[in-house]
């Protein structure tokens, strides 16, 4: 009798979980909801934008974008850890969320403990391009062209196009030497000059001067070949490193303690906004391209970029302070 007992009582109180999530899930939102990102004109404010117009159109609710840059995203991240976790509150930011823990001490947040990952919304890869005058024509040269004077190629970056070449550098076993730049745009002006000799960059923002001529493209930063170049090979094709991959992340998030119902409501709709060939269209041409998924796809995703660009992080000494 007491064993049929408890096992009532179990059921009873999976059923009120459910239903709870139900509710949550139904009733939600109930009013405006904010997004915060960073500083206004990058890649992660035109998402967040694209993002909140489709969410406010589909919820009926006003959902509007707070720009909060300052301390290489620590501010907004801080913002959003400590907010209430009530589903009102979200943050779209890039890899610097989970990766800033490995560059710098004391960043004030946990990129696992703190947040709940909704979506993987889209991502920005990079183009590995030379300086016209480089003699390589395609990844496998350039490798070779490396290994063979090894410490005399140099190469620029933005955050994201350096760890990008620090992987490549690991999984090919190459000894390229990073000159280090203020972002994407100055290393690529020297690219251009020739005072070195290759660059990762955004590939929205190098797509101009890779069809002027002024560099050459050899390949993508992604797993699978981008929608901008679909005639350029993957680093991972050309060189013959498979599972190479290094993109720029453009994640939302929600604080830690946001119900699931919440956060699976979240990623229906976010879905349902970046599937629209609009939202598309707007990314692309910008160089980022839509992804997707689920909550626990992308919480997968983090710990498998963790895992290997944290040892890429920590063998090469990447440090921002």
């Amino acid at each position: 009798m007491q064993s049929t007992r408890m096992k009532c009582m179990f059921i009873a109180a999976a059923l009120m979980t459910a239903g709870t999530g139900s509710a949550y899930s139904q009733s939600f939102p109930g009013k405006p909801i904010r997004i915060v990102t960073s500083e206004p004109g990058g890649g992660t404010d035109l998402g967040a934008r694209l993002v909140a117009q489709g969410l406010t159109a589909n919820l009926g609710q006003q959902v509007i974008v707070e720009n909060r840059g300052g301390g290489s995203g620590s501010v907004m991240s801080m913002l959003v850890a400590k907010s209430t976790p009530d589903g009102y509150t979200l943050l779209y930011h890039s890899n610097a969320l989970y990766l800033a823990p490995f560059m710098q001490d004391n960043v004030g947040w946990d990129p696992v403990k703190d947040f709940a990952p909704v979506i993987l919304a889209a991502k920005s890869p990079s183009v590995l391009c030379v300086n016209p005058a480089v003699p390589a024509n395609s990844v496998k040269e350039l490798i070779a062209l490396a290994k063979a004077k090894p410490g005399t190629l140099n190469y620029g970056s933005g955050a994201i196009g350096l760890l990008a070449a620090e992987l490549l550098k690991s999984m090919a076993g190459i000894n390229i030497v990073n000159v280090r730049y203020k972002g994407a745009g100055p290393a690529l002006t020297a690219t251009i000059a020739g005072e070195i000799q290759m660059i990762m960059a955004a590939s929205g923002g190098i797509a101009p001067q890779i069809k002027a001529g002024r560099v050459r493209a050899l390949a993508v930063t992604s797993a699978a070949r981008s929608p901008a170049f679909p005639d350029l090979p993957t680093v991972a094709e050309a060189a013959g490193l498979p599972g190479y991959e290094s993109v720029a992340v453009h994640g939302i998030y929600a604080p830690s303690a946001t119900h699931a119902a919440i956060v699976n409501r979240l990623n229906q709709e976010i879905a349902r906004v970046t599937a629209t060939p609009e939202v598309k269209d707007k990314l692309l041409a910008a160089g980022i391209e839509v992804a997707g998924g689920t909550p626990a796809q992308f919480a997968a995703a983090i710990k498998t970029e963790m895992s290997v660009m944290g040892k890429v992080i920590k063998d090469a000494g990447i440090r921002v302070e």
